[in-house]
């Protein structure tokens, strides 16, 4: 940064150059930033020892009362035999006192929710099924409306997502935990049948890595992310507190967020209870992160005030120091991404400037190229170290997280700007359990064999990052004839270009994989397969049938 603001005593610089400096100063301050907070969350997790806040399984005493569950399953328009499965699973709990209600909404075609709502009506009148034909506010109003339905003597509400095979120890192991001042029991998200494909398990991994080691370093300071499914969470506070956010579409971080703020503490058990189903596909993938991006955002812009001020002007807020520290720092990567999509674009315009009008623009100095590759030597150093440290899987998946991650960067990047000025969000389901890259329109002749073939199917699940990629390497082949080989500047600058490229071209891999039909040779038991019981074995399970307990609600 010194460095930097000495730049003007050092050098004459033109109306062009002072740009350059305008954006450069501000945005490596950003870039510095982003590298202490990487630097602290790996100092603290690459050495063992350094964390003193862990949580294990506690099952309640057999001579206490189990507090009554009520465990909510929000769908829309999921494969009815993905969801019965999920029921099932519920159905298996090794626990007496719960409740589930299923709530799907929005979902037009009567096949997909009508198989889901005839199951259900076999089962035990805990077990109720409801059908919003029109419903607002996205998952938030879904789960709003089950917690009107929910049972009055229920004191704990449980979520789980749609495509999860719970297991039987869920409750057992955890409702032990809401101890006087406990608002929220966590555990982690997991995936299963993820083996033998190799995008699904590059997914898998870079999900993990943030279980294993983000919310560890998060718990320490009792500021974990509150996400969703497998989540318990007090039914008094969650209504006292406001119920569920329908303006928000990550409405399970906003809750844990206000929950925090009010004074109440988390608990996160690193332990899986429960796994789930990976993305279908690599857009499938991007549209998850990209709302979780945007969500966040939201969140930023609506406590901003508890976030980014002392004491905050929300009544009786309580974060502390380092819960405000962990929420704005955990944004800080998706800040770089949107910071990489910017620079992107400056340095391809910046490249066509320096090959149009040589005399008017000039490569930067290179004092204005070295934060670019500190930025990314610290963070392809500090995450593989960490995966090496924290996460149980080879050095081959932490490569294949990694190379998942970067491929996220521009659909982080656009989440992130649309959070930010206030665009209108829409949560779009993530696409799992078909199988299918879906939703491209149906072409005939050529363009029907380009679209089906594996590279039409790459770029058109990653056209926005493929355009890039492609302006980038015109960029450096620009470079490359037009400058000289052996100018150090321009040598530096083609490297820079490069960069920057990696992300749009880990993204094209990325769609690439996620089209193919590749196979590893890992054994079963390593993709932590759950048995999935038939729809009659887990209704023989409970051994009675109630009456029909399903309702359609007519919005």
């Amino acid at each position: 940064m010194i460095w930097l603001l000495a730049i003007p005593f050092e050098y004459y610089l033109r109306p062009v150059d002072w740009i350059g400096v305008a954006v450069l100063v501000p945005s490596v301050l950003l870039m510095v930033l982003i590298l202490l907070a990487n630097g602290f969350e790996f100092a603290e997790m690459f050495w063992r020892g350094n964390l003193g806040r862990r949580f294990a399984a506690k099952p309640l005493p057999a001579h206490l009362p189990q507090p009554k569950v009520s465990i909510h399953l929000a769908c829309c328009n999921e494969p009815p035999d993905m969801v019965i499965a999920t029921i099932n699973s519920l159905l298996a709990l090794d626990y007496q006192n719960f409740e589930v209600l299923v709530i799907d909404n929005n979902t037009r075609d009567e096949a997909m929710w009508r198989p889901v709502q005839e199951h259900v009506a076999r089962l035990d009148q805990r077990f109720r099924f409801f059908h919003l034909p029109k419903w607002p506010g996205y998952k938030a109003g879904a789960l709003n409306f089950a917690l009107s339905q929910t049972s009055p003597d229920a004191q704990i509400i449980g979520v789980v997502d749609a495509d999860y095979l719970v297991r039987p120890n869920w409750l057992r192991d955890l409702v032990g935990h809401f101890e006087p001042g406990v608002a929220v029991v966590q555990a982690p998200q997991a995936h299963r049948d993820w083996g033998r494909q190799v995008f699904q398990r590059m997914m898998n991994w870079e999900f993990d890595g943030f279980f294993r080691i983000g919310m560890h370093h998060r718990n320490e300071r009792d500021a974990i992310i509150q996400h969703g499914t497998m989540m318990l969470v007090r039914a008094d506070l969650l209504r006292a507190h406001g119920n569920w956010s329908e303006w928000c579409i990550c409405e399970d971080t906003e809750l844990g967020l206000r929950l925090m703020q009010a004074g109440w503490s988390s608990v996160y058990v690193d332990e899986v209870m429960g796994q789930g189903l990976t993305p279908d596909h690599f857009a499938a993938f991007r549209k998850q992160r990209r709302r979780w991006a945007q969500g966040g955002m939201q969140i930023l812009r609506g406590h901003a005030a508890e976030l980014l001020t002392w004491r905050g002007k929300a009544q009786g807020a309580r974060l502390t120091p380092a819960q405000r520290y962990h929420f704005v720092a955990g944004w800080m990567s998706w800040f770089g991404d949107a910071l990489h999509l910017v620079f992107a674009f400056a340095a391809m315009f910046w490249t066509i400037g320096i090959m149009a009008v040589p005399h008017l623009v000039s490569l930067p100095i290179l004092l204005f190229m070295l934060p670019v590759f500190v930025f990314f030597a610290g963070k392809a150093v500090m995450g593989p170290l960490l995966y090496w440290a924290r996460v149980p899987c080879s050095l081959k998946d932490s490569l294949g997280a990694a190379v998942a991650g970067m491929g996220l960067s521009h659909g982080i990047a656009t989440g992130v700007f649309a959070g930010l000025t206030g665009r209108s969000a829409v949560f779009e389901i993530t696409a799992k359990g078909a199988g299918a890259a879906g939703g491209r329109r149906r072409e005939s002749g050529w363009m029907a064999a380009l679209a089906a073939s594996r590279f039409g199917k790459a770029v058109g699940m990653a056209r926005e990052e493929a355009g890039l990629l492609l302006a980038m390497t015109l960029c450096i082949i620009g470079m490359a004839v037009t400058r000289k080989a052996d100018h150090i500047e321009s040598a530096l600058w083609m490297s820079i270009l490069a960069l920057q490229a990696v992300p749009y071209l880990a993204a094209v891999t990325c769609a690439w994989l996620s089209g193919a039909k590749a196979r590893v040779t890992e054994p079963e038991e390593r993709s932590g397969r759950l048995p999935i019981a038939t729809r009659h074995e887990g209704a023989n399970a409970m051994g009675s049938r109630g009456a029909l307990a399903t309702r359609t609600i007519v919005g």
